[in-house]
């Protein structure tokens, strides 16, 4: 390692490669908070060439690559283990060019995404891609992991949007395909490989994305239902009725705890279900037909963008991983009909089994999108398995994804074959060997160690 970290080091110099006590500790873990060792060393190349030279040093040496966003995912994917660097694109960044003609945007990897967002804005677009970390989560662990969001509903996710890719790969070889063309019939689509691959076929190194036009006007709702069948029926209502961007639903337990962490209140009394609705026309119509019809109970408008943001920070639940130390982030895909019986009947399993556990469900409603957090007073880690296996089996029952957003990482390796067919992972386990065939991208993650 000494004579690779000694290559690496004259090749990036002293800024592009910290060794040692110089290694920050914000590169020990992502938001999982699993990482427990800083990596060798923090490799940030300022462009594409330094990438292409420090991966063909490593890849020389065999040495393992952990590449690096922002470290806002929560599947551990980010973390490193002793013997491996980081490789960071944070010196990489900025909007190359946005097309108005061609609503594109070709944006360097280690952009911060609301830089991103900005500049689409600027230009009159919508960039597609929405989170909560939209200020610190860059735009190439947003390709790496295929992010969603609230707004998929609105735009579709990462990979619907991404028309072109550049990617080194775990040699040093450069592939940039960087056209923005919706239409490319042109052999494999090789961007998609690298889409949700989580850094272990290469690092992504620039990305164009298609824009949206931008909406006149954004309406907000909050809504009171009465129960999670009222959701279900109020999107389908919603969605014949106006243009969604949003449709989040929050059961008690996360909206009573978004509301105190938020430090708002919009509706005294917890709803059995509450909806957050965001459309590009207005919402009156749809609400009314909605009262009438005994799916909605109570609604708030909101009549300025300081009154949307309030509803959002309830959904947001800012610095919730503070107020419950050492809770546990789930990310799964549920169809929509299923989505009520499968809270209620997930509830009374874990309640059952592991009396004491806090159980908050919300998620992105619109898209099938379920987020769970699970929270004990002590949360050792034979019990924190037994409730993956618990919720990620209950999943494979519906026939749902164990991951809808967040990726794999390592924390959901095991569970991976409840998704995914032994044919599919034979697959995949096939392009890795063919694109890394020595293994020192991003290893042990997304598949397990043996396998990678």
């Amino acid at each position: 390692m000494r004579e690779a970290l000694d290559e690496l080091l004259a090749c990036l110099g002293p800024s592009g490669c910290l060794v040692g006590p110089d290694v920050p500790e914000a590169s020990r873990t992502d938001e999982s908070r699993t990482g427990r060792t800083l990596p060798a060393a923090l490799l940030r190349p300022a462009g594409v060439d330094a990438v292409s030279q420090a991966l063909a040093i490593c890849h020389r040496h065999r040495l393992r690559v952990v590449p690096q966003g922002g470290m806002t995912g929560l599947a551990g994917g980010a973390n490193a283990l002793a013997g491996e660097v980081a490789l960071s694109l944070a010196r990489f960044y900025g909007v190359e060019a946005v097309d108005a003609q061609a609503a594109t945007m070709c944006v360097r990897a280690g952009t911060v995404l609301a830089v991103a967002q900005e500049a689409a804005a600027e230009a009159g677009f919508v960039f597609p891609i929405d989170y909560g970390s939209r200020g610190s989560c860059q735009i190439g662990g947003l390709v790496a992991t295929n992010g969603g969001g609230p707004r998929v509903i609105r735009y579709g996710t990462t990979r619907a949007n991404v028309l072109g890719l550049e990617v080194v790969l775990a040699d040093g070889t450069v592939l940039s395909h960087l056209g923005g063309q919706l239409k490319d019939n042109t052999g494999y689509d090789l961007k998609s490989l690298f889409v949700g691959s989580e850094g272990t076929l290469g690092v992504v190194t620039r990305a164009v994305f298609r824009l949206w036009p931008k909406p006149a006007e954004t309406y907000t709702a909050l809504c009171a239902l009465p129960d999670a069948q009222a959701a279900t029926a109020l999107l389908a209502a919603a969605r014949s009725a106006v243009t969604l961007s949003a449709f989040e639903a929050l059961w008690p337990a996360y909206y009573d705890i978004g509301c105190r962490l938020a430090k708002t209140r919009p509706f005294a009394a917890t709803p059995a279900v509450c909806v957050l609705i965001e459309a590009e026309q207005p919402l009156e119509a749809l609400l009314a037909n909605a009262f009438e019809d005994g799916l909605v109970e109570d609604a708030l408008m909101a009549r300025s963008y300081a009154d949307a943001r309030a509803f959002w920070a309830v959904r947001e639940a800012p610095g919730l991983d503070d107020a419950l130390p050492g809770l546990m982030n789930f990310d799964v895909s549920i169809e929509l009909q299923a989505m009520p019986a499968f809270v209620d009947g997930l509830t009374a399993a874990i309640e059952n089994a592991f009396p004491g556990t806090r159980s908050l469900f919300f998620g992105h409603m619109g898209d099938g999108n379920l987020h769970l957090i699970l929270h004990r007073d002590e949360m050792d880690a034979p019990t924190a398995h037994a409730l993956d296996e618990l919720v990620y089996d209950r999943v494979r029952g519906e026939g749902g994804s164990v991951s809808a957003e967040h990726g794999i990482g390592t924390l959901k390796r095991e569970w991976l074959g409840f998704s995914r067919s032994p044919a599919e992972i034979r697959t995949m386990h096939a392009i890795k060997s063919a694109l890394d065939p020595h293994g020192i991208m991003n290893p042990g993650k997304l598949l397990t160690s043996c396998q990678s």
